[in-house]
């Protein structure tokens, strides 16, 4: 068994849902080795199906539980890298940005997106196949060679506009995703960030989330149907 099997196999096993390797030369100042691990961890179908109308306290509680699962994936990573004398970084799961950008110089989906795991929708989440965008991410960069996924660099949503019309708030625009587009081309994040501080709010919630996104997504009610989408249509 090669490193990159063990080590997808043991990130799995302690909780990932999807594993991903990716070439990162050249994508991102933040970037700053070659390669980049991707870890989702898939979140309950049963607490997301509640939040078709906004955010729960179940869903605060999975969000804070994800993270903490995410983390500790990522540090094993960076553990079983540097025993074999390679430089390796984990990004956590949740990254504080400066609230007048709402941008960071690596986000999660790109490297999820490189690693060939999923596309990003129209809601500016990453959309997988078996999950949806029902899915947390953690993300490690290292400059050990890994076998790299194919990247997808355009969106499969078509004129699905699902999550456009679930938003409270009109954040999407419901145009397309591609590797060309910045964010800022077909989603409006201060709206979104907006929403997501009300419900930080909320005694109940706590939290900077919303998921009526992510419950509307096709893919995701396939999920939570126990089953994928393309095999629906």
């Amino acid at each position: 068994m090669t490193f990159s099997e063990e080590l997808r196999k043991r990130l799995i096993r302690e909780g990932a849902s999807l594993v991903g390797f990716a070439d990162l030369a050249g994508i991102s100042p933040e970037a700053d080795m070659p390669f980049g691990i991707s870890i989702a961890y898939a979140l309950d179908p049963k607490v997301i199906s509640q939040i078709a109308s906004g955010p729960t306290s179940e869903y605060a509680a999975l969000y804070h539980r994800a993270n903490d699962t995410l983390n500790k994936l990522g540090e094993m990573a960076e553990g079983m890298i540097a025993s074999k004398g390679y430089k390796a970084k984990r990004i956590p799961s949740t990254i504080k940005v400066d609230p007048n950008k709402l941008f960071t110089p690596l986000p999660h989906k790109t490297t999820a997106t490189r690693a060939g795991l999923g596309w990003i929708g129209k809601c500016a989440l990453l959309v997988t196949k078996p999950f949806g965008s029902a899915v947390r991410l953690a993300s490690v960069l290292t400059d050990m060679e890994l076998p790299v996924g194919v990247p997808i660099e355009s969106s499969k949503c078509g004129s699905c506009a699902s999550c456009v019309k679930a938003c409270p708030v009109n954040a999407p625009t419901g145009k397309e995703w591609d590797v060309r587009l910045k964010r800022e081309d077909f989603f409006k994040v201060e709206l979104c960030y907006g929403e997501t501080a009300k419900n930080a709010n909320r005694p109940e919630i706590g939290a900077m989330i919303c998921g009526m996104c992510i419950a509307a997504c096709p893919w995701t009610k396939a999920y939570i149907a126990g089953g994928n989408f393309e095999d629906r249509r």
